[in-house]
């Protein structure tokens, strides 16, 4: 698998959300996954794995008071329910994509198939984790958030070197975040830094993403990450999660920004016949300024400009004097490019234009006494 693995995906991470329950976790793939299928974006839904007999320390597993500890144990699932959670985001046509914690969950990712696997801001450092990863040889993403520049160059020169797929993911680790805190500039630093690299961005916002996944895409972010989460059985909803409805607002603005974007980034745009027909009707053509007979080579007292370019004309344009004629004009006749021996100025997109370029049909001046 290449890096283009990343381009255009949409990470959807189903974190804590379903609370343990697998009916709920199914139910916010099916859900999500029909959003997915009716705006035609790629999207990848992320499930978090953690080993629960190793990852809490036992001296914790009860009665701790600690947020991190209590929530994860209280979403605990057995692996038979992941291995089904994962082959349910299959059936509903999305890539898999998991986020291990410790090494045991790496082991599942392999043993799942999960096709990409995500390593969280808080582990970008944690070299035991992240060689075990690399050792399961699939194309792996990072979040930045919270990393040193160091933390972020030193881990993307160990996955350059073992040539494993990496995208980076833009991150800022407030949840939820306010649009003041959310520091897009830096997807222009992360792209200038890493070239090579799909650069990407997980939010966590609790406003309007519309406008976050827009500016993004202008930047050159091509993978964005929410969490996601469904309205169900009165759970309450965090604010930096997703719903259906929302997501699909959220893909609808990428696509929008993508058409408007357009395809070209590396290299100048070469402009479609229609907008050069345009121009071209703005343009002054060449008329003889006196009787010019065949063989002779334009000067400045041979010529004049004026509007209307007329069709096959020779424009000001491609006008570099010293072109020869093949056959006489008349006085106040349009100088047509078939009538010229050669045009050094012209190219062959142009070429290929002037015999249908204006509006202005080609015809015979009126001869002047």
């Amino acid at each position: 698998m290449q890096a283009s693995v990343f381009d255009d995906l949409f990470v959807l991470e189903l974190a804590s959300n379903h609370w343990g329950k697998l009916e709920r976790g199914l139910k916010i793939i099916s859900d999500f996954g029909r959003v997915v299928h009716r705006t035609g974006v790629r999207a990848a839904l992320k499930l978090q794995f953690r080993e629960m007999e190793s990852f809490v320390h036992k001296d914790f597993r009860e009665g701790s008071d600690l947020r991190y500890v209590k929530k994860t144990l209280a979403t605990r699932m057995p692996w038979a329910n992941y291995a089904f959670m994962v082959e349910a985001t299959r059936q509903a046509g999305m890539v898999t994509m998991a986020t291990p914690f410790d090494e045991a969950s790496v082991d599942k990712c392999v043993e799942f198939g999960v096709e990409i696997i995500k390593i969280a801001s808080s582990d970008i450092q944690d070299w035991t984790l992240v060689e075990k990863i690399a050792a399961a040889g699939k194309p792996v993403m990072i979040s930045t958030g919270g990393a040193s520049l160091r933390d972020m160059d030193e881990i993307v020169a160990y996955f350059d070197k073992r040539g494993i797929p990496l995208g980076i993911n833009h991150c800022v680790s407030i949840y939820p975040s306010e649009d003041s805190e959310l520091e897009l500039n830096q997807i222009d630093f992360l792209s200038n830094r890493y070239p090579g690299h799909v650069i990407g961005l997980s939010t966590h916002e609790h406003t309007d993403w519309r406008s976050s996944v827009m500016i993004a895409y202008a930047k050159g972010a091509r993978t964005f990450e929410r969490h996601i989460d469904i309205d169900y059985e009165g759970v309450p909803v965090s604010p930096y999660c997703t719903l259906p409805h929302q997501a699909e607002e959220w893909f609808n603005a990428f696509l929008k920004a993508r058409e408007m974007c357009g395809s070209q980034s590396m290299s100048k745009r070469l402009p479609p016949p229609k907008e050069l027909q345009y121009l071209a009707d703005l343009v002054r053509g060449v008329y003889a300024k006196r009787p010019l007979p065949a063989g002779r080579a334009l000067t400045e007292e041979d010529f004049y400009l004026a509007i209307p370019l007329q069709k096959g004309q020779l424009s000001s344009h491609e006008l570099r004097r010293g072109e020869v004629l093949k056959s006489a004009i008349e006085p106040h006749q349009a100088v047509m490019f078939e009538n010229i021996e050669a045009a050094p100025g012209v190219n062959a997109l142009v070429a290929d234009l002037i015999p249908e370029r204006a509006a202005q049909p080609a015809k015979q001046a009126r001869r002047v006494a």
